[in-house]
This record gives structure tokens, C-alpha cells and sequence, in this order.
């Protein structure tokens, strides 16, 4: 009976490593193959959209000549390096309160700077809107700029606080019992430790900022579009392979943020690994 047990479990093993790289392979393929096809048809000579009529760079070239998307581009990066900018600034000051701050009702306050996340866009946008609308404030980059530095906080809060939960206290207690004032302990030993988390939470923020619609549709004005907007009302119209161009390189560029803050995060994690193995080298 044993036997025919461990048999039968053997078999349930074999059928669960078959079944698993199947599983992982089409949910692979239902998530990036619409991607693959938009990055494929950017190359198509034709204007339909599954009708493959040959190669070609031109829609490119058109995409590069044309001066609305350029406009659109430039408001996108102009945004996107305030927002994650100024991000940075307020979800590292804090998560450095948060963390170091021993204030009292610290978890119902992490709570509430992460709330933007778990809010529907929709929502979002049409509660900053009433907020720029009854405080009598022009809609436009300035708005843009506060409401996707609002949203963007929590990625860099999140990055950071949890970096600061990992990092030994006792750099900083060591700093303080050497004499160091709060300001350069934290300009001298806190900035340089967590900057690794700060830059990718910087960079998760500018990917989300170059993604976003339905917030900026809300807050936008005529004078300022930006570069998801132009894709949206493209498509509206129906659309152009130019459409698939455009969205081929913003693809490309919100992989290699994302991909840069994976990097910087890994990198991070095995610099503290690297400094607790030489600290237990030393104390043994």
C-alpha cells in the first residue's frame, strides 16, 4: 500500500511539472500576443490591421515628420520628468517619516498615501477635476503635473519604505553617536543607501505618467495634449499604422524604465547582502 502511494504521488508530480510550463505558456501568449501583433503591423504597408501587405519603416518616418505627436511627445517627457521628480521628493521625505518618525498612527497614515493606488482612475479624475474647478485653477500642465505627482507618490513611498525597513538602524545610531546631526546622517549615510529604491520608484512613477489616460483626460486642456491623449483620440478616429508606431515606442520605453528599476532594485538587494555577509565575516 506504500508503494502504490508513493507511486501514485510520483505520478501527480509528473502530471503537475508537465501541466505547469502549458499553463504558464498560454497565459504568456494571451497577455503579449495582442502586444506582438501591434509591434508587428508598425511594419505593415498596408493601413489594415490583419491584412499583411509587406514591410516597411515608413510609418515611422511619417510618425517622426508629424509635428502634433511630436508636441504630444514633448508634454509627455516634460510631465513625466516633473511628476516622478517631484514623486521622488515627497515619498522619500515620507517614507523616511514613516519609518524613522515612530509616529503614532503610522499604518492608518501609510494607508492613506497608498489609497491612490486602489482608486479607480476614473474616480481620480473626475474628484481632481471638482478640486481645480471650485478652487478656480486653470486646467493644463499645471494640473497634469499636481494630479500625476499625487498618483505617482505612493510607488516611490512604497520603494523606499520598504528599503528603509531592510536597512540596519544601527548605521544611522552609529552616525548619531559619532556626532553627526539628523541632517547629515541623513544626507551622508540614509540618502545614499535607500537612492537605489528612489531612482526606481522615480522611474515605475515616470512609466505610469507615460501610460496614463483616463486621469489626463479629465485635467487636460486644449493647448496641452499628451502623447497617450494622442493615441487615444487617433484610435477614436479609427486609427493609422502610425498609431501602431507610436505605441511600439512608448512599449519600448516603459520596458526599459520598468526594466531599469528591476535593475536597480536587484542591484540594491545584493549590495545589503554583500554588506550583512562582510559584517558576519567580521563579527566571527
Amino acid at each position: 500500500m506504500a508503494l502504490d502511494s508513493r507511486r501514485g504521488k510520483k505520478r501527480k508530480g509528473k502530471k503537475r511539472k508537465i501541466f505547469s510550463p502549458i499553463y504558464l505558456t498560454l497565459v504568456l501568449v494571451i497577455l503579449y500576443l495582442p502586444i506582438l501583433m501591434v509591434v508587428i503591423y508598425s511594419f505593415n504597408s498596408g493601413r489594415t490591421i490583419g491584412a499583411w501587405q509587406g514591410f516597411t519603416t515608413g510609418w515611422y518616418t511619417r510618425l517622426f515628420g508629424n509635428a502634433l505627436m511630436g508636441d504630444a511627445l514633448k508634454n509627455s517627457l516634460i510631465l513625466a520628468a516633473l511628476s516622478s521628480g517631484l514623486a521622488g521628493a515627497i515619498g522619500t521625505l515620507g517614507a523616511i517619516g514613516l519609518a524613522r518618525g515612530h509616529l503614532r498612527g503610522a499604518g492608518a497614515l501609510e494607508s492613506l498615501a497608498t489609497l491612490p493606488m486602489m482608486i479607480p482612475e476614473l474616480v481620480l479624475g473626475m474628484a481632481y477635476l471638482a478640486v481645480f474647478t471650485a478652487a478656480g485653477i486653470k486646467l493644463g500642465m499645471g494640473a497634469l503635473v499636481a494630479t500625476h505627482t499625487a498618483f505617482c507618490v505612493p510607488y516611490v513611498l512604497i520603494n523606499v519604505k520598504s528599503r528603509l525597513a531592510g536597512m540596519d538602524p544601527a548605521l544611522e545610531e552609529a552616525a548619531r553617536d559619532l556626532g553627526a546631526r539628523p541632517m547629515r546622517v541623513l544626507r551622508d549615510i540614509t540618502l545614499p543607501l535607500i537612492m537605489p529604491s528612489v531612482v526606481s520608484g522615480m522611474m515605475l512613477s515616470a512609466a505610469m505618467s507615460l501610460d496614463d489616460v483616463v486621469i489626463s483626460f479629465f485635467v487636460t486642456s486644449a493647448e496641452t495634449t499628451t502623447l497617450p491623449l494622442k493615441v487615444y483620440t487617433g484610435l477614436r478616429s479609427g486609427g493609422t499604422p502610425e498609431i501602431n508606431a507610436l505605441s511600439t515606442l512608448m512599449l519600448g520605453a516603459i520596458f526599459i524604465c520598468v526594466a531599469l528599476s528591476q535593475l536597480l532594485s536587484a542591484r540594491s538587494a545584493r549590495n545589503d547582502s554583500t554588506r550583512s555577509n562582510a559584517a558576519e565575516n567580521r563579527s566571527s
